[in-house]
């Protein structure tokens, strides 16, 4: 089963919200960008709810980003940054996240106010199980590859 968000007619933001309010045991994301104060939220909430979670950022763009350091500073959320294959200056640019290890949160959305506000964006839900399996291993990949910073 897949469902399909477009922001063209409905925010993206308010149904990753609700899907990880949802999430039980775990969220794992591969963001390359994050700056939006409400799904950080969500996250810390998340989090207040034992839900592990575990976040790998593109190094580049964290490390440009003031308003995403400021969401990280706290240490409520474990990160880990991560560039692309050629190493500094090439992009992690991932944008999925796994709720539960049941459903996959995919597309072009990056989770900030301008993908929120401004841009025409789809974020696909992709809940069949060998397809999860497959973002689960990039993630491990990932997460194992990945900078320790907020652990």
């Amino acid at each position: 089963m897949m469902e399909l968000v477009l922001t063209r007619s409905q925010s993206a933001a308010a149904r990753i919200e609700q899907l990880i309010r949802n999430s039980s045991r775990s969220v794992d994301a591969a963001l390359y960008r994050f700056n939006n104060p409400r799904l950080a939220e969500a996250l810390m909430d998340a989090a207040r709810r034992r839900v592990t979670l575990r976040l790998v950022l593109d190094r580049n763009k964290y490390e440009e980003s003031r308003s995403t350091r400021e969401i990280f500073s706290g240490g409520t959320m474990p990160f880990r940054l991560s560039c692309g294959r050629q190493g500094p200056g090439s992009k992690m640019h991932h944008k999925f996240v796994i709720l539960d290890g049941r459903a996959v949160l995919t597309g072009s959305y990056n989770w900030t106010l301008e993908s929120e506000e401004q841009n025409y964006e789809n974020l696909l839900i992709v809940r069949e199980a060998e397809q999860v399996a497959v973002y689960q291993k990039e993630f491990e990949a990932l997460w194992a590859e990945a900078t320790p910073v907020g652990e």
